[in-house]
């Protein structure tokens, strides 16, 4: 069995009176993709801050590539990548400039750095833009070259956080295909993200995080699995009529959740069979059956929907 990579106990950080991770587990293995889910606020962006010695522990443990990072910052950092959020890339300076010069913060040497940076703008298709200034780019463009920029000092594990916020659908896709290629590579990924199908085409395990907290774990198709099936029936229905139709169906299904007007029925392997009978209601208004995801999973375990602000 794999040694861990990443080991967290009882892993806290406060702000103040505010508890930001409130003493969780877990452990990361090497060549996994591993995703922290959870909306806006819940803790994400601090539990890999820590991992990544940016913010120091408030209480518990935390080891990664087995060193404390209380005591071994420095060695942590050089055996890591680090995409954050927002893009801290030097906007006046070209693509290829951005690379060399980051380089430089690992002592690797110019003319290494530059064969490096033009492998890397090959593999993320930025080879024709290498001589253009960064705020000239596209937003898909430049999480590219965060990325690439990531991947400068040849690291053991690559750090994203929410690597795909504001990007349209097909950057958003593009990127997807970029980290599925370096997961075949041997990487270890660790990925936050509120868009659970990033998690889902993308995480070999997970845990999702509400309010400093871990809720649930596991891989995606077992979450689903565990907590949903392999169906979801959406139905529009009035509201006197909905104890009715689940009294009804007690037995046919999984459970079931309420988010505004529409009843969310989880369905296992008759999923067909119950959306062809519930057809000749008059009273359903509209339905819907399509494959349970990670997102009913989140619904039906925090009673709410997930935030993409």
């Amino acid at each position: 069995m794999k040694k861990p990579i990443v080991i967290a106990e009882n892993l806290q950080k406060n702000y103040g009176d505010l508890q930001a991770v409130k003493g969780i587990d877990f452990k990361i293995y090497q060549g996994q993709c591993f995703g922290i889910l959870g909306p806006n606020g819940a803790g994400k962006t601090t539990t890999v801050a820590m991992l990544y010695c940016l913010l120091p522990l408030t209480d518990g443990k935390l080891e990664v590539l087995g060193m404390d990072v209380t005591g071994s910052q420095r060695q942590i950092k050089q055996k890591l990548g680090v995409v954050p959020q927002d893009n801290n890339l030097d906007q006046e300076l070209t693509i290829l400039e951005n690379l060399i010069i980051y380089a430089s913060y690992f002592n690797i040497k110019k003319k290494e750095a530059e064969k490096k940076a033009l492998e890397l703008l090959s593999f993320f298709n930025l080879t024709e833009k290498k001589d253009v200034n960064v705020e000239q780019l596209s937003g898909g463009m430049k999480r590219r070259l965060a990325l690439a920029r990531g991947l400068i000092n040849t690291p053991e594990v690559l750090i994203l956080d929410e690597p795909t916020t504001g990007l349209d659908p097909e950057a958003r896709h593009s990127m997807w295909q970029h980290l599925r290629l370096l997961k075949q590579q041997g990487l270890t990924i660790i990925l936050t993200t509120h868009y659970l199908e990033e998690a889902s085409q993308l995480c070999d395990d997970l845990f999702i995080m509400d309010q400093g907290e871990i809720i649930e774990r596991g891989s995606p198709k077992a979450l689903v699995a565990k907590h949903i099936g392999k169906y979801v029936l959406e139905l529009e229905l009035p509201y006197e009529k909905q104890p009715i139709l689940l009294n009804e169906l007690e037995l046919e299904i999984n459970g079931y959740q309420l988010l505004g007007s529409t009843l969310f029925l989880y369905l296992k392997d008759e999923g067909q069979i119950i959306a062809n009978k519930l057809q000749h209601y008059s009273y359903i208004s509209y339905q819907l059956l399509r494959p349970a995801n990670l997102e009913d999973v989140f619904l039906k375990i925090t009673g709410k929907g997930l935030s993409h602000e």
